[in-house]
């Protein structure tokens, strides 16, 4: 199989400052996907831009900020970018398909098991599929993150063996290098650290939504995934090759942690969490640490309302977030025997139930 690539473009990269499309930028960037594509590489485009494109062409002045405002412009916009994105591949000979998607569909492995069939047909066909958010019915506003965390979804899900996150910045640099000329910029980064997530800072565009911390969030979803990822800028000809052969003008995110199975990457980053168990000190060691299964012993509370073999999170004592899991419990049956030894929970529920509250084989730690 050709190695493949995923590629995310922000708004900020193929839109003016006054919202529009800019048809030379997207003819740029088809070209340096073509540049792969005839390299012999699969590539999978995720694409943003769908509400820049359509605001002016619906009539609104301004970017909107309600919700049925951004899906009335994307409804627009995204006729368009693909418009754009199919005539600027076809000038290469290459046919493109759109694939629009939303967290429900991630939520849902069976839903996210079709559309990794249908990529693969795709693939198979030599068609590059062009991937957004399907921003017309989505209930919450953009929830990706201007696509970042899609990206990394999408890697995930068809097995990449390369993330390439564009943005109008050369990778993350120890300060904002906008405003302080002496900031390093870290070319490659084996862990992401919550250091890492403190350099990274908020969102800094106005068309855009990502920011710098998306994309950091992004790369750790991705290299739990086995996906190295990275974050730059591509502006000259031939820069998406050089990217490729890790020349690129930004910082490279390497997966130094083992890959997840594909089970553990939906369990923690793909599902949705029903409630939350907040478990004790020694609970925390064994699961986070200790490779053990969460106990009733260990449970010091239990919030919202769940069933057995829903996923809920695990807080540790602090509150801290420690990871996910499919819980064998009730809330309420749970609520009965939190904090109680194994034999107390046999007396009270008898010994025909499950004794782990989440068995180490449908946990992941975070």
């Amino acid at each position: 199989m050709s190695a493949r690539i995923v590629i995310k473009i922000g708004s900020s990269s193929l839109t003016g400052d006054e919202g529009g499309l800019n048809e030379r930028a997207i003819s740029y960037f088809a070209s340096e996907i073509a540049s792969l594509y005839k390299a012999g590489y699969e590539v999978l485009l995720v694409t943003s831009g769908a509400v820049a494109a359509g605001f002016r062409e619906i009539g609104y002045l301004f970017r909107p900020t309600l919700l049925h405002e951004k899906q009335a412009a994307a409804a627009v916009g995204q006729a368009l970018l693909m418009q754009a994105y199919r005539q600027a591949f076809g000038s290469h000979g290459i046919r493109s398909a759109q694939i629009l998607l939303t967290r429900n569909d991630f939520h849902s492995r069976k839903r996210m098991g079709n559309a990794s069939m249908t990529v693969e047909e795709l693939l198979r066909h030599g068609v590059i599929p062009v991937f957004n958010e399907n921003d017309t019915v989505s209930v919450d506003e953009l929830k990706f993150g201007d696509n970042d965390m899609l990206s990394a979804l999408v890697a995930n899900m068809v097995k990449a063996q390369h993330l390439i996150i564009i943005t109008d910045i050369d990778g993350l640099y120890t300060a904002d290098p906008r405003k302080h000329p002496h900031a390093q910029r870290l070319d490659r980064i084996e862990v992401i650290t919550e250091e890492i997530h403190l350099l990274a800072g908020g969102s800094g565009s106005s068309v855009g939504t990502g920011g710098m911390r998306s994309k950091v969030e992004a790369a750790k979803v991705a290299t739990r995934g086995g996906v190295p990822v990275f974050v730059g800028r591509i502006q000259e000809n031939g820069d998406m090759l050089k990217t490729v052969e890790g020349q690129g003008q930004g910082s490279y995110f390497d997966t130094t942690l083992s890959s997840l199975p594909m089970k553990k990457q939906w369990l923690g980053f793909m599902s949705t969490p029903l409630g939350s168990i907040r478990v004790d000190q020694g609970a925390e060691e064994a699961l986070v640490h200790g490779g053990h299964s969460l106990l009733p012993v260990g449970v010091l509370t239990v919030t919202g309302s769940f069933h057995a073999g829903d996923v809920v999170e695990v807080l540790g004592p602090d509150e801290r977030v420690l990871g996910r899991g499919i819980v064998n419990y009730d809330d309420a049956q749970l609520h009965e025997i939190k904090g109680l030894s194994s034999s107390e929970v046999l007396q009270k529920l008898g010994g025909f139930h499950r004794l782990e509250v989440i068995h180490r084989d449908e946990w992941v730690t975070l």
